[in-house]
């Protein structure tokens, strides 16, 4: 069975693929759509360089228009320039960001990746010492219990010992007293002789 982080990880590496399955297209039509609008800008900066040749009339600079009149294209191109130049700078800087934020990301999902395998093998090494420190334990068991019956098997021994010695001791005893009332009965038999031999 997979460990959950592979499968993770995994399922990130896919959606990855899918989302920049179409990355080719994006940009193709990002290029496009800037090719686009910096033709159109230089259309328009054509059109208002030619609607303001030397045969147009050159209006006095102290006749202003009346604010009914509305904005100057010239005001509008200008406006539009100002917002295209403003939109290719946020398109550069959001672009740099995201190019920073993949690389931070692929980093951080290699390190996530090597964190897993890491994990993966500490877990399995912990399982490892657990199952050894359970046979260890399993078998200081066993040796205590075959201690405890060491034990009991020298002190039956010891108890067996003390009642032969005691039960050599009496024998011992009885024996000499056996032997000391022999010993007088020979002595009393053998003078009773030397005393019969004295008068025949």
């Amino acid at each position: 069975m997979a460990h959950w982080r592979e499968e993770y990880a995994a399922a990130l590496a896919t959606r990855d693929r899918r989302e920049k399955a179409n990355v080719v297209i994006y940009n193709a039509y990002t290029q496009l759509a800037d090719r686009t609008a910096s033709a159109v800008v230089t259309s328009n900066t054509q059109s208002a360089a030619q609607r303001s040749t030397p045969s147009t009339p050159i209006a006095d600079p102290r006749q202003q228009p009346s604010p009914a009149s509305g904005p100057f294209p010239q005001d509008i191109l200008s406006a539009t320039r100002a917002d295209l130049a403003e939109a290719q700078r946020s398109r550069s800087e959001l672009q740099e960001r995201l190019a920073r934020a993949t690389t931070e990301l692929e980093r951080l999902r290699k390190r996530n990746n090597q964190d897993g395998r890491r994990i993966y093998s500490m877990e399995g090494e912990i399982t490892h010492l657990q199952l050894r420190l359970k046979d260890r334990d399993e078998e200081l068991r066993e040796k205590a219990k075959l201690l405890e019956g060491f034990q009991d098997e020298i002190a039956t021994f010891e108890l067996q010992l003390n009642m032969a010695e005691e039960r050599s001791n009496r024998l011992q005893k009885e024996n000499q007293e056996l032997v000391d009332r022999w010993m007088a009965r020979m002595g009393k038999e053998a003078d009773a002789m030397n005393d019969a031999y004295k008068f025949s």
